[in-house]
C-alpha cells in the first residue's frame, strides 16, 4: 500500500498551478483536468488565479500558490480519497510544464 503524504500532494500541485499561468494551453488543460477532479467551484478558482496572475504578475505567484495549497490540504483532509487521482494529475502536469519550458 502507497502512502501519500496529503501536504506534499497539495504543494506540488499548488506549485504547478501558478507556474503554468503563462502558458495558456497547458493552465487551459490544467483547469479542464483539475476542474474535472475537484468540480466547479475549482475550475472558477482557477480562473480567478489566473486572473489575479495577470494582474499582479510574479510578485503575486507565492500568494497564489499559498491559496492554493491551503485550498487543496483543506480539500484532501475532507475528501482523502482524491489523494491519488490529485497527485497523478501533478506527477503529468509537472511533466508537461517541464517538457514545454526546455
Amino acid at each position: 500500500m502507497t502512502v501519500i503524504h496529503h501536504p506534499r500532494v497539495a504543494w506540488d500541485t499548488a506549485r504547478v498551478i501558478v507556474e503554468a499561468v503563462p502558458d495558456e494551453q497547458l493552465f487551459a488543460w490544467i483547469r479542464q483536468e483539475l476542474g474535472g477532479l475537484l468540480g466547479a467551484a475549482a475550475r472558477d478558482a482557477l480562473t480567478e488565479t489566473r486572473d489575479r496572475l495577470s494582474r499582479a504578475g510574479d510578485a503575486g505567484v507565492p500568494v497564489e500558490a499559498g491559496r492554493w495549497r491551503v485550498r487543496l490540504e483543506d480539500l484532501l483532509r475532507e475528501r482523502p480519497e482524491l489523494a491519488g487521482d490529485v497527485s497523478a494529475f501533478t506527477a503529468v502536469a509537472v511533466g508537461l510544464l517541464r517538457g514545454r519550458q526546455s
